[in-house]
């Protein structure tokens, strides 16, 4: 943000006070009633406040609502009594302000927006409705609102298709064919399979079980019942969880060592007379 719009933004602006010892009243009212008067174009009457005030008592304030708001939405009355509950603010002090725009803001000294302090709060009055029939009917007709679920079952007279199938997806694909493949593994005789994992041995000292069961194409199942007849299931490193022929089968061919060849050197004797 450049100087200049920081400047703008905490420019210092003129308040009206001329309305500052006037008392108002803060009213809060249900919110069906607040949701009606929203509906209703401006400067319409929507009812008549009564006060009523007798020596050494509270005064009592009613309000009294017009036809058009208690029957803005016939389907929806609301009441059309409403009594005012008052207390007096003495511990805190509240405020009313407003403000007004009047034409294009001037970026200079702000003097397109006018800011006003209404009055001070001197009473609170919370709106409440007489418990009469109409009341009543609203409140029910609120809790069942509430009661009811989100999510409603609905039975259908025909099959809704509300999707479009799509490709099969390539690990489903994946996952078949190895089912399917696995599925098609036969036992061969069991001498069969020795001699496999026999010629396999010869060329690989260790194993593991996936590979052994790619090299015979044997169920898994039944291909361990043969291992353990002519192997040896190592549980130790380095070679943990790798399969080795038994003792007994390994024809392991170690080099021999050379012995260093010996020169020899021989001389022929010649006399010469």
């Amino acid at each position: 943000m450049s100087s200049k719009d920081e400047q703008i933004k905490h420019i210092d602006k003129d308040l009206d006070l001329s309305n500052a010892g006037r008392g108002v009243w803060l009213v809060k009212v249900p919110k069906y009633l607040a949701n009606k008067w929203e509906k209703v174009p401006g400067s319409t009457e929507v009812g008549k406040l009564r006060i009523t005030k007798q020596s050494g008592q509270k005064a009592q304030v009613s309000l009294s609502l017009n036809e058009n708001i208690t029957n803005i939405d016939p389907q929806e009355p609301i009441p059309k009594e409403h009594f005012l509950d008052v207390s007096v603010v003495t511990k805190q002090t509240l405020g009313v302000f407003s403000h007004t725009s009047q034409g294009k803001s001037d970026e200079t000294n702000g003097e397109s927006e006018k800011l006003y302090m209404e009055g001070r709060i001197v009473q609170k009055l919370e709106c409440r409705p007489n418990a009469d029939t109409t009341y009543m009917a609203l409140k029910k007709e609120s809790i069942r609102r509430a009661a009811e679920p989100e999510r409603k079952v609905q039975s259908l007279e025909r099959i809704v298709q509300n999707f479009k199938p799509i490709s099969d997806h390539k690990h489903n694909i994946e996952y078949r064919e190895k089912r399917k493949a696995e599925g098609k593994k036969a036992r061969d005789d069991k001498a069969a399979v020795q001699d496999m994992l026999f010629n396999a041995f010869e060329k690989h000292q260790y194993y593991n079980i996936k590979d052994l069961v790619r090299i015979t194409n044997q169920p898994i199942a039944y291909l361990k019942e043969v291992l353990k007849e002519v192997c040896d299931y190592n549980m130790k490193n380095p070679h943990k969880n790798m399969w080795e022929l038994k003792k007994e089968y390994r024809h392991y061919k170690t080099e021999e060592k050379k012995e260093p060849a010996t020169q020899s050197t021989s001389a022929t004797l010649s006399d010469s007379d």
